[in-house]
């Protein structure tokens, strides 16, 4: 089997493991993908291939190469359900035929071919991302097939029940299929939009994990360690696209704030009240060198805007040190790049630090006609924020709780109502 020799075995509850589990499983489903074109078939494979490995590694070691064992077994798995299938007789027959032999671990022929390995994530990343799901689906199915992640785990991090998600998943794949897609790199004239899919998606996850839209905690930190997890492989295989580079800037930059973004009780503190100190300066770093590096030399993007409005917060000593004129005239590039409503409300924060709080006030007027972001608790809690800058407490007492009752997140709620208590 060509098992490592004096080898410290790592077991399969260790870190170790837990990270070859997560590199390798994109590049087996990949590389079973490829080559059976079966997607629902070779995601079960690689998983039934792991399991073997859990059970095994332990006591025989780890294979010189790990993933090539892994294809290997999961081929045979297969293999072994196509030979179940009558109406592929043929196909069993020409797949048996190509099975690795025994005693070697080497990939089968297709997935050895002179292209890196992790080539494989990258397209089973934009397979997951296929324009005929919703982002929901998505998300659910990104999560799985290239994160590793059970679909237990995906749904206690999104709160629905395992069923639903597990439903989710099977329909995304079913729609896959459906459309008739063939496991492959999309033309380069498609690349860019497909891949600003796979981002769009890689965001969402991202967010949901850095302020958790419902529940008790602030932040899911397994999802933002997946979504910059899975930014950074994509950044690896595509070093030269600014949005890539421009949204793992953005996510670093923004979870170097994330310890000092709770209280030891768990109590939200927002940013211009946290302890600088506590901020992670590695990502502070890797954050503005990463974004420094692809404004100076790709196409702009909204990833990088954003990022370098997130740079100029993490650069600050002080919150009173921000250089909010610079921030608000990235909002006004942003705006001109990716307009929105979203966009809008978080310029008008910073017109209010440039131009006082009358004139942020103003703008904010203009998105309360907005029906997307007309019941979300942030547009009133912005509001009231503004309207205590201006000395109205009873009116910013109204918003701070009108925007308490809209949060589905229990430590946004409790934030929320404190600040109308202090009124």
């Amino acid at each position: 089997m060509g098992l490592c020799k004096g080898r410290s075995v790592p077991t399969t509850d260790g870190m170790v493991t837990d990270d070859l589990w997560r590199t390798v499983t994109p590049q087996v489903i990949g590389a079973l993908v490829r080559r059976y074109r079966d997607f629902d078939r070779a995601e079960e494979a690689a998983q039934e291939a792991l399991l073997a490995a859990a059970a095994q590694w332990p006591e025989e070691g780890v294979p010189d190469d790990p993933r090539a064992w892994l294809i290997r077994v999961g081929s045979r798995r297969l293999v072994d359900r196509l030979r179940s299938d009558e109406a592929r007789v043929r196909r069993e027959v020409a797949d048996a035929s190509r099975t690795p032999d025994d005693e070697h671990v080497s990939p089968p022929p297709d997935a050895s071919r002179a292209v890196p390995a992790d080539d494989d994530t990258l397209t089973l990343l934009l397979l997951c991302c296929h324009p005929a799901l919703t982002p929901a689906a998505r998300i659910a199915l990104t999560l799985r097939a290239v994160g590793g992640l059970t679909t237990a785990q995906i749904a206690h991090a999104f709160l629905v029940p395992e069923a639903t998600m597990a439903q989710r998943i099977s329909r995304a794949k079913a729609s896959i299929r459906d459309a008739g897609s063939q496991f492959r790199m999309p033309p380069a004239a498609e690349l860019p939009g497909r891949v600003g899919e796979v981002l769009h998606v890689l965001y969402l996850v991202f967010t949901e994990g850095h302020t958790a839209s419902s529940g008790d905690a602030v932040a899911r930190v397994d999802l933002t360690a997946e979504a910059i997890r899975l930014t950074r492989q994509v950044h690896a295989l595509l070093p030269d696209e600014g949005e890539v580079t421009g949204l793992l800037a953005l996510m670093l930059l923004t979870e170097a704030r994330r310890p000092a973004r709770t209280t030891a009780s768990g109590e939200l503190v927002p940013l211009a009240e946290q302890d600088r100190s506590r901020w992670d300066a590695a990502y502070v770093r890797e954050g503005i060198d990463l974004v420094t590096d692809a404004l100076s030399r790709t196409r702009l993007g909204p990833y990088q805007v954003q990022a370098a409005i997130a740079a100029v917060h993490d650069e600050a000593t002080t919150a009173a040190d921000t250089d909010w004129e610079q921030v608000l005239a990235l909002y006004d590039v942003l705006e001109q790049l990716a307009p929105g409503p979203v966009v809008s409300l978080n310029r008008a924060v910073a017109l209010a630090m440039v131009q006082g709080p009358a004139a942020a006030l103003a703008q904010l007027a203009d998105l309360e006609g907005d029906k997307r972001l007309a019941k979300h608790h942030r547009l009133h809690a912005v509001r009231a924020h503004l309207l205590e800058q201006l000395g109205d407490t009873d009116a910013a007492r109204e918003s701070y709780l009108l925007a308490a009752r809209l949060t589905t997140s229990t430590p946004e709620r409790q934030h929320l109502r404190r600040k109308a208590d202090g009124l």
